[in-house]
């Protein structure tokens, strides 16, 4: 796909799923597949970056602005159907492909020399969260519910969302990205995913306004012309034992004290730790260790492009190497039987160096060129 000088034209072609126009100073980016919740595959990545390296010398183009088509969200995650025809089919090339192709996408929407607007309004989850949470400026609605949500399948936080969960407050990273709950727009800000929260009614006018308006010259301070004070957030009230719980040495540790945490205090709405305790006995051992130590790691780390290193050597080891990633696809995504056979099959099974395959594997592409 390749960016016209044509502003009212998409430059979308036929088969893309992916809409690029200008809109006065906006270059426009809509992810176009409502039908799957506009969950990315590689063409819609490939398509993503070449409207971004159209625009990045086009003083036509002083914004971009990246939102979702439908009703319901931005981007549900990556296509982790297609992912599993490719690690089950042994197409390594296509594998490899797809996460150094997201990541380079990832990490070129974090350093794009224009403003970036992304709006996580619905469904932001997963690759989602790889387009949303590293933008210059990222909006959430009432309507947003974000999550990185990857150890539901077996499998670990990416898409540079360690970064993002080795910043939150205190251990809501590791709880995040163990549990992969989701959260409100509230939340979201509270936790450091987001910077505003504007009413889905007034998307539009914001649109419009980045459009057309000259003066205020800047696109935080036209931002801060529509947005709100949030809510309360829920997992701040639910800090107190969340920080307490996830800073166990190790899954084992991190479920026997949320056992042992006092229900004193709930808050409606807010997770509980017997629930959430119930919640990890449930998910793999195995992409529950690997988690954990990915967040603790990335909090170390001085960059996103380190952190997307770390995070790829760790995917590509569940691809080729582990077979919790493909079988939490097939049970939740394939034949939806919801029955999981995890390898091990309980947190108490896990050897006490299970992370370290996934942490030092060599992937056979280096991540960056």
């Amino acid at each position: 796909m390749t960016a016209t000088a044509d502003d009212s034209a998409s430059t979308a072609s036929a088969r893309s799923r992916i809409l690029a126009r200008k809109e006065g100073a906006v270059g426009r980016l809509t992810l176009d597949r409502p039908e799957a919740l506009n969950a990315l595959d590689l063409g819609m990545i490939r398509d993503m970056r070449a409207a971004l390296d159209a625009w990045r010398d086009d003083t036509d183009v002083q914004i971009v602005y990246i939102d979702g088509a439908g009703e319901r969200g931005l981007c549900a995650g990556g296509d982790v159907r297609a992912l599993y025809d490719f690690i089950r089919d042994g197409r390594v090339d296509e594998t490899v492909a797809f996460f150094r192709e997201e990541y380079a996408l990832d990490a070129e929407i974090a350093e794009y020399p224009k403003p970036v607007v992304v709006i996580a309004d619905g469904i932001t989850m997963g690759g989602g969260m790889g387009v949303a949470g590293h933008a210059a400026i990222r909006i959430v609605t009432e309507r947003s519910r974000l999550a990185m949500p990857e150890t539901r399948i077996g499998f670990t936080p990416d898409v540079g969302g360690t970064w993002l969960l080795g910043r939150a407050p205190g251990r809501l990273g590791e709880y995040l990205a163990m549990t992969g709950d989701s959260m409100t727009g509230a939340d979201a800000v509270y936790a450091g995913f987001a910077d505003h929260l504007v009413p889905s009614d007034r998307l539009d006018a914001l649109r419009e306004a980045l459009a057309y308006r000259a003066d205020p010259t800047g696109p935080s301070e036209i931002v801060l012309l529509f947005d709100e004070t949030p809510g309360p957030s829920a997992l701040e009230s639910a800090r107190r034992w969340i920080d307490e719980a996830f800073s166990g040495d190790s899954v084992v540790e991190v479920v026997a004290r949320l056992r042992a945490a006092s229900e004193e205090g709930r808050v409606e709405g807010a997770p509980t730790p017997a629930e959430t305790a119930d919640l990890l006995e449930q998910l793999s051992p195995t992409a529950l260790a690997v988690a954990l130590d990915a967040v603790r790691e990335a909090r170390g780390m001085s960059d996103l492009r380190e952190a997307l290193a770390g995070e790829y050597r760790r995917v590509l080891w569940f691809a080729q190497h582990h077979p919790d990633l493909v079988e939490g696809i097939r049970a939740q995504l394939v034949d939806k039987d919801r029955d999981p056979q995890w390898q091990p099959a309980t947190i108490v099974e896990l050897a006490p160096d299970a992370a370290s395959g996934a942490r030092d594997a060599t992937p056979p592409v280096a991540l960056w060129d």
